[in-house]
């Protein structure tokens, strides 16, 4: 039986706006790459508004983009394909 005092994982509402963001290692092709990922799962998505960040170091770069979820299926698709290209070090 389920604590009643856990706090429970907010439920998203589908469809909706949806910020992921993106880390990998730093290459002058990696927001394309992304995007092409991204661009297969919402063709919709606005990657011209994408939002790209160095480390401080410059070995990664961190990309942040807003897409049109339309399920948790397409969101495992899309963190499963990113995961796939072996550029993506991490999805949040």
């Amino acid at each position: 039986m389920a604590d009643v005092n856990e706090p429970q994982a907010p439920k998203i509402e589908f469809p909706c706006q949806y910020p992921i963001k993106v880390i990998g290692t730093a290459s002058d092709d990696f927001a394309e790459a992304i995007c092409q990922v991204v661009k297969k799962h919402d063709p919709g998505a606005d990657t011209s508004a994408i939002e790209l960040k160095d480390s401080k170091n410059g070995r990664f770069l961190s990309l942040r983009i807003v897409i049109t979820a339309t399920g948790q299926q397409q969101l495992e698709a899309l963190h499963r394909d990113l995961k796939a290209t072996g550029r993506v070090h991490m999805v949040l």
